[in-house]
């Protein structure tokens, strides 16, 4: 108890607590109307007009009951004490009204809004103001108990909307971080393959330019094309960023896009697609998923194999998963595996309830074997 109490009392205030709305002034002004009534047409009120006045003292409380729980709090009990003490002290009912039954929402709100430390003080005037309604106007258990209930359920309402709107804004938090990732990923994979084949394309052209102005030329119309392609991809990913932005209509690439690869992926080495079993069952998500796998591990084996003429990239779908396989012949050569490549691809198959590892073959080249399960696009 005294942990969770300690935790309770460094709690901060909720944050985003909405200021005075209509529905506020609305509801003072059909409480003060109330009033009115209450004291004109109620006979067993002594000192009618004194109650009405500390009605008008705690009544307007109501407006900043959110964003000054705690003074909303010492204001309408403390009135209420001041009010009833002298009334208790000779044994007699202390005059309120009926509309006075306003004090519970503000301890809702104290414990919905306010801090943990807020709450805790908050509660020293509520605990007073019902100490002493039970040692001077205790009426019977029935009585005292009801009252009590009815309290405590003011407060543990104002708890339970903390703590559940607490839990929904993490949530939210978890979905906008991966979120996030995946944006990191794509971005990752887009500009890396993308200028990895400009850069591939730059070359070559250098190389070729002084002896054959037409190579030169066609290597520019490639670098031309696939600058065009990294910036339409990236003004969807960054659309996608954007919260006020329309959304992206352009569908997800998928597993037939596969082999778009090998004519975007112009050069040494060539690549080379297979696409093997039924493509048309495979969900949007899997098929998102190996054509990023693919697009990534081509774009590693260009960086990072040396002397490699070939990249093959097979892709197989069976009864229960999509295998995503790409190999090289380039020559073994210490990789980064811990690089941002080689994580991500790791993270996007695990999303997906799948696996991705990347080695050496024997004797020579790499391979990167993502296995994604078709049942991995519900989770």
């Amino acid at each position: 108890m005294i942990p969770f109490l300690r935790s309770f009392w460094s709690e901060p205030p909720v944050a985003g607590a909405p200021r005075r709305v209509w529905r506020d002034w609305a509801l003072v002004a059909i409480l003060t109307a109330a009033s009115v009534v209450e004291v004109v047409v109620r006979p067993d009120i002594p000192f009618r007009w004194l109650s009405f006045a500390v009605a008008l003292v705690g009544i307007p409380m109501l407006l900043v009951r959110r964003t000054h729980p705690l003074h909303a709090v010492a204001v309408v009990y403390g009135a209420a004490l001041v009010m009833d003490v002298p009334w208790l002290v000779r044994g007699a009912d202390p005059p309120g009204l009926y509309t006075n039954a306003f004090v519970l929402l503000v301890a809702y709100a104290l414990f919905r809004w306010g801090s943990g430390r807020q709450a805790l003080l908050g509660l020293i005037p509520m605990v007073a103001v019902a100490t002493l309604a039970l040692i001077f106007d205790y009426t019977g258990p029935s009585e005292a108990i009801g009252g009590s209930a009815v309290f405590l359920l003011a407060i543990a309402a104002g708890v339970a909307m903390r703590y559940r709107t607490r839990a929904r804004a993490t949530k939210l938090d978890e979905i906008r971080a991966r979120e996030r990732e995946g944006l990191a990923r794509d971005l990752h994979d887009t500009v890396a393959h993308h200028v990895s084949a400009i850069a591939i394309r730059a070359q070559a052209g250098l190389a070729v330019a002084a002896t054959d102005p037409h190579a030169a030329v066609d290597a520019l119309r490639v670098i031309d094309a696939e600058a065009t392609r990294t910036l339409a991809e990236m003004r969807t990913i960054v659309r996608d960023l954007r919260q006020d932005a329309p959304a992206e209509l352009a569908p997800l690439p998928g597993i037939a896009d596969v082999r778009e690869l090998a004519r975007t992926s112009p050069g040494e080495p060539q690549v080379h697609v297979a696409l093997e079993g039924d493509l048309t069952g495979v969900p949007a998500s899997v098929g998102a998923a190996a054509y990023r796998l693919a697009q990534e591990s081509i774009t590693n084996a260009r960086r990072h194999a040396r002397r490699a003429s070939r990249i093959d990239v097979v892709v197989r779908t069976g009864d229960d998963a999509v295998t995503v396989e790409v190999t090289d012949d380039g020559e073994v050569a210490t990789r980064d595996g811990e690089g941002y490549g080689i994580v991500g691809m790791v993270e996007r198959a695990e999303r997906l309830g799948g696996t991705c590892t990347a080695g050496p073959r024997d004797g020579r080249g790499w391979t990167v074997t993502a296995v994604l399960p078709l049942r991995g696009a519900s989770a």
